[in-house]
């Protein structure tokens, strides 16, 4: 569906177009630039999200529900590697994932009224959450060592998460989010990780610490990324080009 602000929408179909459109979207690519060796991966699906509310919303379990990320990614990554079997496949992680250990699962609500503000769901931003790895990882087969699992991770600026609400430090933002959401993947040596998102306003404040945590993260734990800007035209980031770094 033409939209600017595609990845605004949570899945990979909706009522113009289905599953299958996108697989073979995927494999049409896929295909037209096998023999161009500056594409060397495929980013499926920008930031799959949504909480159970929002009517639609991205799930990470062992069905073949049509909204089962991690099987639509081995869908996707199939119609992918069918035509270039040398790509490496990016995989995103969703929004939210259910509190299994208190009791939740996917048909919980968005929010526990009868004790708000509690949440049934572990939270993270669109594509960062990779907590149904550990039961449900993303199988490609005799391609397996192809598979990068690429989260984004933004700071204050972008939006005020409850892991910002504090004096955070490394070790509170791996506490309090990192590990369990993304960084146990590449600690526990599951997979390779690739930061596909992560940027922001140098702004001597909260947002550049965080930066900075993130940066030496990355660094020690020798994990590669994708810096969200270049160009100083996005409102939530800004971008390296900006006219205050000279």
């Amino acid at each position: 569906t033409t939209n600017a602000a595609g990845h605004n929408y949570a899945l990979w179909y909706d009522s113009n177009y289905s599953t299958d459109d996108w697989l073979e979207a995927l494999a049409w690519f896929s295909d037209y630039y096998k023999d161009d060796d500056t594409i060397i991966a495929i980013d499926l699906k920008n930031e799959p999200h949504g909480k159970k509310d929002d009517g639609t919303f991205a799930k990470w379990d062992g069905s073949t529900d049509e909204n089962n990320w991690r099987y639509a990614a081995e869908l996707g990554a199939k119609a992918c590697l069918d035509q270039n079997p040398n790509l490496l496949i990016m995989v995103e992680g969703i929004e939210v994932y259910p509190k299994f250990e208190e009791g939740e699962n996917w048909s919980s609500p968005s929010v526990d009224y009868a004790n708000y503000p509690r949440s049934p769901y572990h939270g993270a931003w669109w594509g960062a959450n990779f907590r149904g790895v550990r039961e449900y990882p993303v199988d490609l087969g005799e391609h397996q060592s192809q598979l990068v699992y690429s989260p984004h991770d933004y700071g204050k600026s972008v939006y005020n998460q409850t892991w910002f609400q504090k004096d955070f430090t490394t070790q509170t933002l791996l506490d309090d989010y990192w590990y369990d959401t993304w960084a146990y993947i590449n600690d526990q040596d599951i997979a390779p990780l690739l930061i596909g998102e992560w940027g922001g306003h140098m702004d001597s404040g909260d947002n550049q610490k965080w930066m900075e945590l993130l940066r030496d993260y990355m660094i020690d734990n020798h994990i590669n990324h994708t810096f969200w800007c270049l160009n100083p035209n996005s409102g939530d980031t800004g971008g390296l080009l900006d006219s205050q770094f000279g």
